[in-house]
């Protein structure tokens, strides 16, 4: 099995200033998601039958460094081009840039690309496993992680109309209970069948499958008070949950 792990992240930010190269807890944000690779690698790859590529996708000259100097694993790069640096640039465009640029480079065909969020360090590598494992058992065209949502649209959340406010989806349902089970895609992780990608699928049409992490686990990163929370989140973890530790204290 061939297995290329991207890491995309771009030059600056609107809500939180250069959050990619930013000190979480103490150690650059980048290294955690480089240890989280590193620990599943020691814990569950095998070098004897597998291929294992790592390659980061930026327009940052600060982030390629902090990445180059990791004490980690090998770090190909990839210098994203204007045309997917834009703020309307989708997510798969990049991954499948990045696929074909490193299938070129490594001679190899991927079986398939797993993505990691630059700012979603509290992951543990047992997520990653578990993303991995369910792609190819379920035989998906994209697998991509979640946390059991708070609210439910059958339910209680609502939406503005041109009449007011009323349910996004309009039941019968009593109680919460009752309305179906629905998750919130918390872009921690994903894993992509490249020929998903190459054929232009993207996340409409195909075989989706999801798996479900620990649901405090990973904010969005969009302003400044969501990275001082998480940071507050990330310590109560460290010393209550020794699998979110490990990751932290693989950071030298």
């Amino acid at each position: 099995m061939n297995i290329l792990f991207t890491i995309c992240g771009r030059a600056g930010s609107k809500g939180i200033k250069n959050k990619n190269i930013r000190d979480f807890c103490g150690k650059p944000l980048p290294y955690y998601t480089l240890s989280a690779i590193d620990l599943y690698l020691k814990k569950y790859g095998d070098p004897k039958t597998d291929r294992y590529d790592i390659v980061l996708s930026t327009d940052s000259p600060e982030l390629i460094k902090i990445m180059n100097g990791n004490p980690f694993l090998k770090v190909d790069v990839i210098e994203r081009s204007a045309k997917l640096s834009g703020d309307t640039v989708a997510k798969k465009d990049v991954i499948l840039d990045c696929i074909e640029q490193m299938e070129e480079r490594k001679n190899c065909t991927y079986d398939v690309a797993v993505d990691l969020d630059l700012t979603s360090p509290l992951r543990t590598t047992e997520d990653i496993a578990n993303i991995i494992d369910t792609h190819f058992e379920k035989k998906a065209d994209i697998t991509y992680s979640v946390t059991t949502a708070r609210r439910n649209p059958y339910f209680n959340q609502v939406m503005k109309t041109d009449e007011g406010f009323r349910k996004v989806i309009i039941s019968d349902f009593v109680a919460r209970q009752q309305a179906p089970e629905i998750f919130d895609m918390n872009a921690s992780l994903y894993a992509y069948r490249p020929g998903h990608l190459k054929a232009g699928g993207d996340f409409n049409v195909g075989h989706f499958e999801a798996t479900v992490m620990y649901d405090t686990a990973v904010l969005d990163l969009d302003h400044e008070n969501d990275f001082e929370l998480m940071e507050i989140i990330a310590t109560h973890l460290y010393s209550k949950m020794p699998e979110f530790a490990e990751i932290s204290r693989n950071i030298p």
